[in-house]
């Protein structure tokens, strides 16, 4: 009896933990995957850092490189963008690591330290640690001359740690680390003497060199950083391998390249001097045509600020300007093009600004339906420039190497071509002077991107905003002693 109850209790406590694998594998094989959750509950939670490279609320919404990618990822993935930007670097990680969001998406270096904690995706970028100093005073030849300077770098970062390396072969040197502050920040407390240098990304100081014209660059740092989106290492791969493949994807298409031009490709044509003038055109030259800018745009369905861009390129808003070859008046139209749009009087103000909008916007019209913003509204510049014929010529050019006519990035490669007489002499419109449309458009996107920024700021004090977060007391700065 014994034996017979004994048997029976090792039997039901084998099948009990029979049924108990079986519980558990089934529990198992139903968790859904990191992936599945996030589309099942159908939000893909980014954070991010509120600055111009990464997000920012613009005069016609969320902008930024990593808000474009971000939103991109998640029309990728079929569900809906939610992003959470006031962190600074140290939060954006223990917020990943609490389980709190899916990405860091905040123009994050790739990280020795960190990446045994966490994945990071594919590099979307390289970029330069850059120390920058304030062109009223003498440049800095390297770490040596920074020796008892106030010098300040974003806490968290590459560079930080990149300065603590440096530190052994500068034993004197030092600096200010902070989580309160952004690179702008630092970019505009160099240009307004509160600090001697800065060490930043050259994507950042790049951003920002329209609007802060006496920081400049002294010197790079002597390594790269890898930017990229980081993931937690949670209970599986699927989110990253999601967003790997978005980034090969995107890297492939050439996509990736189009953004990265699309925010930094035009930053670096306009100088000091350049940039200088144009403000002061802006502040007591502009506001005498700033309706008509308006009013045309608004008639021939373009954007103000991008019409007042080029009629600053064409003429320093100077409604008697005249060239060389006869174009006249602020948007310097022909005398055909004049007489095609309407304009009886090419140097009254008013008339040019409406001939000339009119002329951008059946430029753009003619571009071919295929090619997608913003490269269609760039290669109708590029023809404003230089003719239609002649961009049609860079294009065909363009495509016989190989590469996209349909594409700007790639078009504005090809375009000196028509310089060389190798090339031009295989094209129906001959010789042009390539590189101008070239330079043209990218002096115009700048002031795009200016005038935007101003733009975006006098509605912010319309709306009793503060315009520029002001340095005081309660930024707190994290002093890094010299080794002794």
């Amino acid at each position: 009896m014994r034996q017979a109850l004994e048997s029976f209790t090792r039997a039901l406590t084998l099948a009990s933990l029979l049924l108990m694998a079986v519980f558990l594998s089934a529990c198992k094989e139903e968790t859904p995957s990191v992936l599945e959750e996030i589309k099942q509950q159908g939000v893909l939670k980014i954070l991010t850092r509120n600055t111009p490279t990464t997000y920012y609320e613009g005069s016609e919404g969320p902008s930024g490189m990593e808000y474009e990618l971000a939103s991109l990822f998640a029309d990728y993935l079929g569900v809906k963008l939610e992003i959470s930007s006031n962190h600074d670097i140290k939060e954006i990680y223990q917020a990943l690591e609490q389980g709190k969001a899916h990405i860091g998406a905040a123009g994050l270096e790739v990280s020795l330290d960190k990446i045994g904690d966490f994945f990071y995706a594919p590099q979307y970028m390289r970029v330069d640690p850059i120390v920058v100093y304030n062109r009223t005073n003498e440049k800095p030849a390297g770490l040596d001359n920074l020796v008892g300077s106030q010098i300040a770098v974003i806490s968290g970062t590459e560079s930080a740690r990149l300065l603590r390396e440096l530190q052994a072969d500068y034993p004197k040197l030092s600096w200010k680390e902070t989580a309160d502050l952004e690179a702008t920040d630092l970019i505009r407390m160099v240009q307004e003497g509160e600090l001697d240098y800065a060490v930043v990304n050259s994507n950042e100081l790049d951003i920002n060199l329209a609007y802060y014209t006496r920081a400049r660059e002294a010197f790079k740092l002597p390594r790269q950083h890898s930017l990229a989106w980081v993931m937690p290492k949670s209970r599986d791969h699927t989110l990253y391998q999601a967003v790997k493949a978005f980034f090969t994807d995107l890297e492939a298409k050439g996509e990736l390249a189009q953004m990265r031009d699309r925010y930094y490709g035009h930053k670096e044509e306009l100088n000091y001097v350049g940039v200088q003038l144009f403000l002061r055109h802006v502040r007591n030259r502009f506001p005498k045509y700033e309706k008509h800018f308006k009013d045309a745009a608004e008639k021939y369905e373009l954007d103000w600020r991008l019409l007042a861009a080029v009629g600053y390129q064409e003429s320093h808003w100077r409604p008697l300007a005249k060239s060389p070859t006869g174009v006249r008046g602020i948007m310097m139209l022909t005398l055909n093009t004049a007489s095609d749009m309407g304009v009886t009087d090419r140097l009254d103000a008013k008339q040019s600004i409406y001939g000339g909008a009119r002329y951008l916007s059946k430029l753009i019209r003619r571009i071919p339906e295929r090619i997608q913003e913003p490269d269609r509204t760039w290669m109708a510049l590029a023809s404003y420039n230089v003719g239609f014929g002649h961009l049609e010529d860079a294009r065909i050019i363009t495509q016989h190497l190989k590469k996209d006519p349909d594409k700007w990035i790639d078009v504005r490669q090809h375009l000196p071509l028509l310089q060389k007489r190798e090339w031009y002499k295989q094209t129906k419109y001959g010789f042009a002077r390539g590189q101008e449309p070239v330079t043209y458009v990218q002096n115009i996107r700048q002031y795009y991107d200016i005038l935007s920024w101003y733009d975006t700021r006098l509605q912010q004090l319309v709306q009793n905003r503060v315009v520029e977060r002001p340095v005081d007391e309660s930024v707190s700065f994290s002093i890094v002693p010299p080794v002794l």
